[in-house]
């Protein structure tokens, strides 16, 4: 029998976020519509999801802030931000991710979600000097992978739009791809996240790798696609899976 929502029904061992700071992710108010579906969150998503160490709590908060920032769930966001913050997950490090994600999910998506981010902020007292530079040092570039990248792209697209390619190279690639304050596994990690989260699995070849290529696992890869099975919903995550499959055994050969 699934039980109803309850704090200390959920163990979580090694972490700075509560059983409580988890339930509290979800309206009390959806017990009193839907008690499966509360139960289903207490029981399978905070209670074994959430604490299963294939994925760190830090990059599931992480992942799932992503996912709902893709998503345009601003009405959860708040929440989800503290969660992260309580997790590990740095201020500037969020700031960054929404940063990043405004090239990958639209302008709108990450403008909404720094106002629902925003009020979070004031209220732990985050500061100018806890967020990214505007101009910091940036981190080295991979000259060898950006010319390969940037041959592929313009032998497909320069007659298509030479914009696109120009702004993908400078402003992405020579740029927010190389900014310090969120670790290229993460920046990757996120994309993928965001991806699956718009049901764009199209996009992740190149990503998982690159994801794969600065230090995420296998195991940790494959945990972030049940994580986002709830979040972002089976269907989603099924039309991902077979893309995450060729990109294990392709470097697994």
């Amino acid at each position: 029998m699934r039980t109803p929502i309850l704090a200390s029904a959920i163990a979580l061992v090694g972490t700075t976020v509560s059983a409580q700071d988890l339930a509290e992710t979800l309206p009390a108010s959806v017990e009193a519509v839907a008690p499966a579906f509360a139960a289903y969150s207490t029981d399978d998503l905070f209670g074994s999801v959430w604490t299963d160490a294939k994925l760190s709590m830090r990059d599931r908060a992480l992942v799932t802030f992503a996912a709902l920032v893709t998503r345009h769930e601003t009405g959860a966001l708040g929440r989800h931000t503290e969660l992260a913050l309580d997790a590990g997950v740095t201020p500037a490090e969020l700031s960054e991710t929404i940063t990043h994600l405004a090239f990958y999910t639209g302008w709108g998506n990450a403008t909404a979600a720094a106002e629902a981010m925003a009020p979070v902020y004031s209220a732990r007292g985050v500061s100018a000097g806890d967020l990214p530079a505007l101009a910091p040092d940036l981190l080295p570039l991979d000259e060898e992978a950006e010319a390969a990248r940037e041959k592929t792209v313009q032998s497909n697209f320069a007659n298509v739009s030479p914009g696109v390619v120009d702004t993908t190279r400078e402003l992405l690639f020579n740029d927010l791809w190389l900014r310090p304050d969120l670790a290229p596994r993460d920046r990757s990690m996120v994309t993928v996240a965001a991806l699956i989260a718009a049901g764009q699995p199209e996009q992740m070849t190149f990503h998982l790798n690159r994801a794969m290529d600065s230090g995420l696992t296998q195991e940790e890869a494959g945990a972030m696609l049940s994580h986002l099975a709830f979040y972002a919903g089976w269907p989603r995550v099924f039309s991902a899976m077979p893309v995450a499959r060729q990109v294990f055994e392709s470097r697994a050969n």
